[in-house]
């Protein structure tokens, strides 16, 4: 395995080396003649390999193999000093003013020394690769055509096929149920743990993530929390860092464990908490004794629980017994046949893809390779999926050659050989050099291996390495050997652990001479000397340092042929001052470092591809001679100030594809028109003070236009209020981006109006328009087939909106009947924001009509006119002077439209299943017009409302339902026998409610929390008529607040048979002295909260509270008295079992 991936690695640098020999042959004759004879020398050894492959099984060709991988980097590093001096003089000639330009020719005389040395090295290395073909003749190697393999069908295209999207999980419902109930039911301890175990590639840690989503325990944990360890030694230290790491999103700074440990505390505060431990190898009993028992000790709430997975059983034997559910661990059992079966079908095949004949003959074969593990499963899936069906026999079968290897090890290795080409091998052996469990952005893979030089340039498009890398991609990901991860939108890539094992195995094979690729960590343990071991002609190096490790970054300067540095941890500081001596280096990420400032040095790094920074602030702003990096790439650096003055002439950098933003300045060189010669930028591009560009031609200049693979665009323009300047619309016209545009964004455009390339977006799925204060008029985005996102905010010189927005000219009826007589059909069914699912207004203080739906409908003479069809979201905020809605939608937000009066029942209302209302002050009704589809519903701040439209018969899938401070609401309508799915319910501040329109909770049988005050803003008599037996016989109920008045002297004696409740707060009894002994009939109280009870003194007598076996929590916030008297130093009854938060 390892001398086919050394193979590997010596096919694709033979390939640069032919590649950069032609490229330069045309040099001094000297250099020429050797370039000439090493183009030679390399085809010959790429023939030989070809037959060497077949015979790594013989000692001779092992050691040919290990001599040949040493001379071919050697030659590459030479090949590559030819290249960064031809870069060199380009940079140097360019820089020369026009009439020293041709006296510069005369120095190229001053090379000759130069290309003399050089032709040496490379005669030195012709002679020794010459020896190596003669070995080769020895060896009997025949000579062999090779070729690239071609890419698959399906990898060549962008389409993404279905064998690369994360399936469900198959075959592990019922330990997901299992796992669910223990979480789900009581406990009487601290803290339990359930250790998974299981051989590699079961699915244990697929599991706890299917365990930590599952929605059925979201309601019982205060806080979630997911660490992978993935270490065979760590320290506890180490452990609870990754927990606060996680609990607060920030790197943890210090390494003491007191604040550590005292960090964590304040964050869990009491709660219930669920921690997953992923991936476990330590197994020293003392440290996890000393783990778990500091964990129950900051935090005394009882039902916290643990997941561990691991793949060793006395690693799981290692978690106390005591903690641990039933005493043993959880062992996960195999797959059976049919379901390893149905995973290698939905591989293999697309939905609704019947089996093919061969695939069937083979099943009872391949599923004895499985053996029930899902990730055999996978991966033989994945490997008959990028083969054809006439080989599949033979992958099947050489998968079961070797008996004495793991079932997976051996189907990686038949995945590994069968790779497309040995750039997709590389590509593939390079992700193990990232931590395990890292997820890796797509963009950032693509840079690495670009700038290792495992993906070779097209000679005609330079362009084309990152849509070539984009390929191999997805090879690996329809291989199944790297795992696609989807988290809120954004998309990752990760390996297994077992194949990340593997994977490392073929970076640095121990059948080679040495270590190439190196990723140091201070976290880890790294010896005084280690760094200083490190051979000099390594290629890459992942460098982090924390803890006050103390390293002369000086020391960097030795690695000479490095091609990728990566440096991070907050003991990084700063870059040597000489970095650009590093002539080999392509990629620089000091992102994640402490790094804040750039030496001048760096400019002369020529092969530099890749600069990746934090998004901070750069002290003292780029280098002065930026626009020398005459191959940069990407640069991957977001900077929020508008001031920062741009590199000068970046319009010299073309070869670039990543720039974030450009702030347009006055300088000479560093106006918009540096954007032009960049043709090939891609994905999001920021343009700020736009307000220095001169006019239409100016703006022109930068070329948007011929920019296809610009995805997101944001123009704006400088803050502040500016009279309208036709000269800004002028400059927006002249900004006209590529068609292929999908997000746009402009900022304090002080135009009247928007240009008409606007409409013109087809593919266009996100438009947000902000601040632009002297706009009278918006767009026509109505007709835009993709737009999905609308965002309008700050535009307060709107005040109307009508046809235009929609698309409607002025004679429609008139065109739509000339449309209908010419097609000699009826009318064409018309659609407006076809594919609108999110709109959002804010800040429109002058909007006072906006035509909505059923308006346009009778303006274009279709009663069935599809108006935002596709509209789920629609957030509407401070308009005060709109009095009507445009539409409805599923999800409906409505806050501080003052002049707002009610919401009409002709705007798909039927169809809300979200509705939320705030601060709306001439609201004064809501009228029965909501259906069976309403889930949730919040009022709040709605002084004249006086009736809430909700007809109960309606409502039977209403789960939640809040009012708040709508002092004149009288009418409510709920009827609690038709709202079975209620599940919350608070209503606060509604004095005018009578307490017998709440009568009924006894049928609300799905309710769990309950908060409600109305009842006791008045007499006695009020509480007494509230529907206490009702509330008594819900067995759902276990949350319940209440709040009183400032005068209130008791509680509602009614609470003590409420004996199913775990959690209740009591808000605002100011005249309580002391708490009822009855609280301790509360048999199942978990959390006790009271708030401002200005004058309660004492909690029941020590004998009540002892009766509340399972209380862990009094939060006591705003009560004085009780505060001086129960000090947390003291703690209150029971100390060992209650937490107190004064």
């Amino acid at each position: 395995m390892a001398d086919a991936a050394i193979s590997a690695t010596v096919k694709v640098v033979l390939g640069t080396l032919i590649s950069i020999a032609a490229d330069r042959i045309g040099m001094v004759r000297e250099v020429k003649a050797e370039l000439e004879r090493l183009s030679n020398t390399a085809a010959i050894i790429q023939g030989f390999l070809a037959d060497a492959d077949g015979k790594m099984h013989t000692q001779g060709v092992r050691e040919w193999l290990k001599q040949l991988e040493d001379e071919v980097f050697k030659a590459d590093t030479v090949l590559d000093e030819l290249n960064y001096d031809n870069l060199r003089r380009e940079v140097k000639y360019r820089n020369q003013p026009m009439k020293k330009k041709v006296c510069f020719f005369f120095s190229f005389f001053n090379a000759i020394g130069f290309s003399s040395s050089l032709a040496s090295k490379i005669r030195d290395i012709n002679t020794n690769l010459e020896r190596i073909n003669q070995r080769a003749n020895e060896l009997r190697l025949a000579k062999k055509q090779q070729k690239e393999a071609a890419l698959p069908a399906d990898a060549a295209g962008a389409r993404q096929t279905d064998s690369i999207v994360v399936p469900n999980v198959v075959g592990r419902s019922g330990d997901e149920s299992k796992i669910v109930d223990m979480l789900s039911s009581p406990s009487e301890k601290v803290l339990s743990v359930i250790p998974i175990t299981g051989p590699g590639g079961l699915g244990k840690t697929t599991l706890a993530k299917s365990v930590y989503n599952n929605p059925k325990i979201d309601g019982h944990f205060g806080q979630k929390i997911w660490v992978c360890v993935a270490k065979e030694q760590i320290k506890i230290m180490e452990l609870f860092k990754l927990i606060l790491v996680q609990l607060t999103g920030e790197e943890v700074k210090v390494d003491d464990r007191n604040v550590i440990v005292k960090n964590i505390g304040e964050k869990l505060k009491g709660q219930k908490y669920f921690l997953v431990l992923d991936d476990v190898w330590d197994h020293e009993q003392g440290l996890w004794n000393d783990y778990f028992n500091t964990l129950m000790g900051l935090n005394e709430t009882k039902g916290s629980w643990c997941l561990l997975t691991t793949r060793l059983e006395y690693v799981a034997n290692a978690v106390p017994r005591d903690l641990q559910m039933n005493d043993r661990p959880y062992f996960l059992g195999k797959l059976s046949g049919d379901e390893c079966w149905f995973i290698i079908k939905g591989k293999v095949m697309s939905a609704g893809e019947e089996v093919p004949e061969e695939l069937e003959a083979l099943k009872e074969q391949i599923l004895r390779r499985c053996d029930g593990l899902p990730l055999a499963a996978s991966l033989i899936g994945g490997l008959l999926r990028t083969n054809r069906r006439e080989k599949w026999h033979s992958i099947v079968q050489e998968s079961l050659l070797n008996k004495y290897q793991s079932q997976i090890n051996q189907i990686l290795k038949v995945s590994f050989d069968h790779l497309s080409s040995p750039s997709v091998k590389k590509c593939f052996a390079y992700c193990s050099i990232f931590p395990q469990d890292t997820e890796l952005g797509e963009d950032e893979l693509i840079e690495h291996w670009v700038a290792e030089g495992f993906v070779l340039p097209d000679r005609e498009n330079t362009g084309m390495m990152e849509e070539r890398g984009g390929e191999y991609l997805r090879i690996l990901l329809q291989s199944s050997l790297l795992e696609k991860v989807e988290d809120e939108g954004s998309t990752y890539y990760k390996m297994h652990d077992l194949v990340h094992d593997f994977a490392k195995s073929i970076l640095n094979p121990e059948s080679s001479n040495q270590d190439r690729y190196l990723a140091l960590d201070s976290s880890k343990g790294l010896e005084e000397n280690t760094i200083r071991k490190i051979p000099a002609s390594i290629r890459t190096l992942f460098l982090h340092l924390e803890g006050g490790v103390s390293t002369d970054m000086n020391m960097l300067l030795r690695f000479k042929c490095l091609n990728v540095l990566k440096l991070s941890g907050y003991d990084v500081n700063f870059l040597p001052s000489s970095i650009g001596k590093l002539l080999h280096l392509r990629l620089l990420d000091i992102s994640s470092s402490r790094i804040r400032s750039l030496p001048e040095s760096l400019c002369k790094l020529y092969n530099l591809q890749t600069l990746t920074i934090d998004d901070d602030e750069l002290k003292g702003g780029f280098p002065k001679r930026m626009s020398d990096l005459i191959s940069l790439r990407h640069l991957n650096y977001y900077d929020y100030n508008a001031k920062l003055k741009m590199p000068m002439q970046m319009g010299r950098l073309t070869c670039l594809q990543t720039l974030k933003f450009f702030n347009v300045s006055q300088e000479k060189g560093c106006g918009i028109e540096e954007l032009g010669t960049l043709k090939y930028l891609k994905g999001s591009l920021t343009i700020r003070n736009l307000g220095l560009v001169k006019g239409k031609e100016a703006a022109k200049q930068a070329k948007l236009f011929e920019k296809p693979d610009l995805s997101y665009l944001e123009f704006k323009w400088e803050s502040g209020d500016r009279e309208s300047d036709n000269r800004e619309e002028d400059v927006l016209e002249g900004l006209q981006p590529h068609p292929n545009l999908e997000k746009l964004k402009i900022q304090y455009f002080m135009g009247n109006k928007f240009p008409q390339w606007l409409i013109n977006l087809s593919k266009l799925e996100a438009l947000r328009i902000e601040d632009c204060k002297r706009c009278s008029e918006l767009p026509s985005l109505g007709q835009l087939p993709s737009l999905k996102r609308l965002s309008l905010i700050r535009l307060g010189n709107i005040r109307f909106i009508g046809d235009e927005f929609y698309g409607i000219t002025a004679n429609e009826e008139e065109e739509e009947e000339g449309r209908s007589r010419a097609s000699g059909s009826g009318a064409r069914r018309r659609k407006f924001f076809p594919a609108l699912e999110e709109l959002y207004v804010e800040n429109m203080g002058n909007l006072v009509e906006w035509k909505g739906a059923d308006q346009v409908r009778s303006t274009v003479g279709e009663a069935e006119a599809d108006v935002f069809p596709m509209l789920r979201n629609f957030r509407i905020q401070r308009c005060p002077q709109l009095t009507a809605l445009p539409c409805s939608c599923k999800r409906l937000y409505v806050e501080n439209c003052d002049n707002l009066t009610s919401i009409k029942t002709g705007y798909g209302t039927a169809s809300v299943e979200e509705l939320w209302i705030d601060s709306s002050d001439n609201l004064r009704e809501l009228p029965d017009l909501f259906g069976s589809s309403l889930q949730r519903l919040t009022i709040k701040r709605c002084p004249r409302l006086i009736s809430l439209g909700v007809n109960g018969q309606k409502c039977r899938s209403l789960r939640s339902l809040w009012v708040m401070w709508c002092p004149n609401l009288v009418s409510f309508s709920l009827n609690l026998h038709e709202t079975p799915s209620l599940e919350k319910f608070s209503l606060f501040d509604c004095p005018k409610l009578i307490p017998h329109r709440f009568n009924g909770f006894a049928f609300a049988t799905s309710l769990r929390e309950l908060s409600i005050n109305s009842p006791f803003s008045s007499d006695d008599s009020s509480v007494d008529g509230f529907d206490w037996s009702g509330l008594r016989s819900v067995s759902t109920l276990r949350e319940l607040r209440l709040q009183g008045l400032s005068h209130t002297e008791s509680l509602p004696h009614q609470l003590q048979y409420l004996t199913i409740l775990t959690s209740l707060s009591l808000h605002n009894f100011g005249g309580i002295r002391v708490l009822p002994d009855w609280i301790g009939n509360l048999v199942s109280l978990e959390t006790l909260k009271l708030w401002f009870c200005q004058k309660l003194q004492s909690l029941p007598p020590e004998a009540a509270m002892r009766r509340l076996t399972k209380l862990t929590c009094v939060e006591v916030y705003y009560c004085l008295l009780l505060r001086q008297r129960y000090t947390p130093q003291r703690g209150i009854y029971l100390e060992e079992e209650i937490s107190s938060y004064f």
